[in-house]
């Protein structure tokens, strides 16, 4: 019996200290990190040196086109240091980009938004491989998924797009999105007359 309780007491030597802080997961646009809200109380309850972090982070993404969202995981150590780790883009900001619209599909399978080529998608699925979440995915793997994305943004993936074509498109669709536009701000308006 007293070796058995002699060998917990050894196990429990030797296993590492489990750190129970939560992961703090944001969005911050490469290079404009600053003290203010929303980034700054988020910190702040971490007990993080906002200045030095926000120091770090512009430094850290100085050669990433300033404002591009980076998903960002920032995890505390118990003597107030931390890790930050920062992904690449999101999938759907690399697609919007690439089909070269601002916003995606209102209704989604029923209208397209914009649309990109299966080189872009392979090269979107390059980029999006080398973060550590997806690190155990293969790139068909990752390609599927990014199609999934697309779908869901209204972005329709075709082998081949001539730049003319393209632009007659994006023509047709900016009209479309400006009468969205008009729609949901003549609900809102309706919406504030009935709550006043």
């Amino acid at each position: 019996m007293s070796k058995a309780i002699s060998k917990l007491k050894n196990l429990k030597k030797t296993v590492d200290k489990v750190t129970h802080t939560t992961k703090l997961k944001t969005n911050i646009p490469a290079g404009m990190a600053a003290a203010g809200p929303p980034l700054g109380p988020m910190l702040g309850q971490r007990a993080i040196n906002i200045a030095a972090f926000c120091k770090d982070f512009n430094a850290r993404t100085a050669e990433i086109k300033e404002g591009v969202p980076l998903p960002c995981r920032v995890s505390v150590n118990s003597d107030r240091s931390y890790n930050l780790t920062i992904h690449s883009p999101p999938a759907t900001f690399l697609l919007k980009q690439a089909a070269g619209i601002p916003r995606g599909a209102m209704y989604p399978g029923k209208e397209t938004a914009g649309k990109i080529t299966l080189k872009h998608l392979y090269e979107i699925a390059a980029i999006k491989i080398q973060d550590p979440p997806n690190a155990l995915l293969t790139m068909q793997q990752m390609c599927q998924m990014l199609v999934g994305i697309a779908r869901t943004c209204g972005i329709q993936i075709v082998r081949e797009l001539k730049p003319e074509d393209y632009a007659n498109f994006l023509e047709e669709r900016r009209a479309v999105v400006d009468a969205q536009k008009k729609e949901l701000q003549e609900k809102r308006e309706a919406k504030m007359l009935r709550t006043a």
